[in-house]
């Protein structure tokens, strides 16, 4: 099954980290976090990316042609430097479609620029590019084709700390709580998809007021509700706090890391 990833976004909220590389292309250790989602996918066999760029889509692009396998991997180097022998690999089998939909494109509008990409694929998986989890990618994919919908979205527990404060008569509060202890649930941005999706999309469309909205209409978006671990990297301290799940050797959302008999296991 294809991986649709949306890579276009300028990322505002980050700026407070840097204003050279688009979103995605935020380091978790040695790697961006796009580079963390597609492992993900690629751990359950879904190998085959399509990347709708748009901001400082020369940066993604550079980033695959320059791969460095070295840097996240173990390998031999002998000859005095001249003989290098890898002891594993990431990126070998993948296969990247790189396609540059606009800077200014909403997300519905780059799905859509990426359906000659997607000819002949019933279902495809898709993604924001700027969140990290440990569900079950199997288990949402079951759920979507038991339920017979169109699309069906990761929703998740709020993580930001905030309060929710809802208003009576006069501006007086009838009710104030929090958001990451209430019953709210959010979209977790990991969707999978039926070909169908492009047939409720419509032009200057953004996805979830437009097609999605129309599919709420017609009972056939559905969602995955998931209480494990989920986070958005919206933020420099988002980042800090993924950095420090990485420094730890194996963050909750690296499942393709296996632990061995030295580990304890």
């Amino acid at each position: 099954m294809k991986v649709v990833l949306f890579c276009g976004g300028l990322g505002t909220r980050m700026w407070d980290y840097r204003q050279d590389v688009p979103k995605p292309m935020v380091e978790i250790g040695y790697r961006p976090i796009l580079w963390h989602v597609m492992k993900y996918y690629a751990y359950y066999g879904h190998t085959e990316f399509v990347l709708a760029l748009g901001y400082k889509a020369d940066v993604v692009k550079r980033y695959f042609l320059t791969y460095n396998e070295g840097l996240s991997n173990d390998f031999v180097l002998s000859g005095g430097g001249r003989e290098l022998e890898m002891l594993s690999t990431d990126i070998q089998d993948w296969r990247i479609t790189f396609v540059d939909t606009g800077v200014n494109t909403t997300v519905a509008q780059r799905l859509a620029a990426l359906r000659p990409h997607l000819k002949g694929e019933e279902e495809f998986l898709a993604n924001y590019s700027d969140g990290l989890t440990d569900v079950p990618l199997d288990a949402i994919i079951e759920h979507h084709r038991a339920a017979g919908a169109i699309a069906t979205l990761l929703s998740v527990k709020p993580t930001q700390s905030f309060h929710v404060v809802g208003l009576g008569e006069d501006d007086r509060v009838a009710q104030i709580e929090d958001m990451a202890k209430s019953d709210y649930w959010i979209n977790g941005g990991f969707y999978v998809m039926n070909r169908e999706i492009f047939s409720y999309i419509r032009p200057g469309d953004d996805l979830v007021d437009g097609p999605f909205a129309r599919l709420i209409t017609l009972g056939k978006l559905a969602a995955y509700p998931y209480k494990g671990f989920w986070t958005a990297m919206d933020t420099f301290k988002d980042k800090q706090r993924l950095e420090e799940y990485s420094a730890q050797g194996r963050g909750p959302w690296e499942v393709w890391k296996t632990l061995s008999v030295e580990d304890g296991v």
